[in-house]
């Protein structure tokens, strides 16, 4: 029998995280259309593989609606080779993860008929004679009401039994004698909480696939829950590269100050990983093996070295690692140099720009989707806003431009190149703008930002 407080389902042991996902997405009516919406795998061929022995064989730029149906699809590969199962998780180590099984009442809830308010219970008519002795939220039973009877009771409190209704405080007044009268109305039952009143033990509370929120891990401690049965965090490794980064201080004689050390890890927590390590790795092509080749993690993320320069040693790693490419480049301005490659059967590489904001595309264009279906996340809904401004376009590529929110309009943002983070940092979210550039008023699809969307395992206090 599994013990009260780490109840997991009947069927827990039955479901391994491939099922935890296709639950989600058969339960998030919004799932398909949101892929639809944004270029996903329904109807649209996989792109050309790209071997990554094969240097000089010529690649196109991947589209970017296609490059983040090609990191779902990635994912769910994974997802089915690794077979991982779900995990016990206690409530306070919960918020963010997607449950894999039912949230089941425990109890009736309340557990017991309580006050909802504080005054006094009472039964039958008024006038009423008041115990001295009040009941307390906390507190043994109080002994049974007789008509003209009343006891004060704080909110919370166990109803006596043979109460007829709750009288708030500030509804009843007391003569010279200590009688209690009403000053309005009194009717059978009123501010009572009956036991059940929320839900009866075994009801089914939340389903399969919902995310766990500050919320849900309140339901979850009334219901009488210790831990819950949850999908595990995919980890994730990040590799800062580049023997040009300061991590202190101001930049000096050529040095620049490394920003992405600081803003990787939090962003993929927001975004659903475990981030189980940040290392500093030099511009060198072995440590940069080392690095990669040792790493047991769901996801590598590196940062910078994707183009073809001097020191940029990410693709001939990944083509001595074996890896197979199934991304090398996305039209997608900021970040076009991004990539994403498999290299093993359960682990994946997403390499991001060196620049800032062009990290950013990255990390929303490869990283995010391929994180949530590891973590088996709902598909956000796809959804539109019109522009206040107009915003220049690339002539082939899509562009991700920061916005902020102003009434039912995006306003863009400028500081806005790829090594910018002054408008990222002020933003609410990213506006899509396809090629060409959009209009004002033009309806412009947005890429929410983890803290802006209520996002999970982000707080800035």
């Amino acid at each position: 029998m599994t013990p009260p407080g780490s109840r997991t389902g009947e069927d827990a042991e039955d479901l391994d995280v491939e099922e935890v996902l296709a639950l989600v997405n058969d339960s998030s009516g919004h799932a398909a259309r949101g892929h639809a919406a944004r270029g996903g795998t329904d109807g649209i061929p996989a792109p050309p593989r790209q071997d990554a022995h094969a240097p000089s064989e010529r690649h196109r730029a991947t589209p970017w609606p296609e490059a983040r149906a090609v990191a779902e699809r990635a994912a769910r590969t994974a997802v089915r080779a690794a077979r991982r199962a779900p995990v016990s998780v206690p409530l306070g180590a919960a918020l963010g993860l997607t449950l894999a099984t039912p949230l089941d009442a425990l109890t009736d809830l309340p557990s017991f008929d309580t006050s909802a308010m504080d005054g006094w219970a009472v039964a039958g008519p008024a006038p009423w004679s008041v115990r001295d002795e009040g009941v307390l939220a906390g507190h043994a039973a109080a002994a049974p009401l007789t008509d003209g009877e009343a006891v004060p009771i704080a909110t919370g409190a166990r109803i006596p039994q043979d109460t007829t209704a709750v009288l708030r405080t500030e509804h009843g007044r007391t003569d010279d004698k200590g009688r209690l009268y009403p000053t309005r109305d009194v009717t059978t039952g009123q501010d009572i909480r009956p036991r059940g009143q929320e839900c009866r033990t075994g009801d089914q509370l939340l389903p399969v696939g919902t995310l766990v929120t500050p919320a849900v891990l309140g339901l979850a401690a009334a219901a009488g829950y210790d831990t819950v049965t949850a999908v595990p965090r995919p980890r994730a490794d990040v590799l800062v590269l580049g023997d040009e980064l300061l991590t202190e201080g101001l930049p000096h004689d050529g040095l620049i100050r490394d920003a992405l050390g600081p803003m990787l890890p939090p962003w993929l927590r927001a975004l659903g990983a475990e981030v189980t390590s940040v290392r500093r790795v030099r511009d060198d092509a072995d440590a940069l093996h080392e690095a990669i080749g040792t790493s047991e993690a769901d996801l590598v993320v590196t940062t910078g070295g994707t183009a073809a320069g001097p020191v940029d040693h990410v693709h001939p790693t990944l083509r001595r690692l074996g890896a197979e490419l199934l991304v090398d480049g996305v039209e997608v301005r900021p970040g076009h140099p991004m990539l994403l490659a498999r290299t093993t059967e359960t682990q994946h590489l997403v390499g991001l720009p060196g620049n800032p904001l062009a990290a950013v595309s990255g990390l929303l264009t490869l990283a995010e989707p391929l994180l949530r279906i590891l973590a088996a996340r709902p598909a956000p809904e796809a959804y539109t806003v019109p522009l206040r401004d107009g915003v220049q376009g690339h002539p082939y590529d899509t562009r991700l431009v920061p916005v902020v929110l102003r009434g039912d309009q995006a306003v863009p943002l400028h500081y806005n190149g790829p090594a910018m983070l002054r408008g990222i940092a002020a933003a609410d979210a990213l506006a899509v703008v396809p090629p060409g550039g959009a209009r004002p008023g033009q309806e412009a699809e947005l890429l929410d930002l983890p803290w802006a969307s209520g996002g999970i395992g982000v707080c800035f206090t």
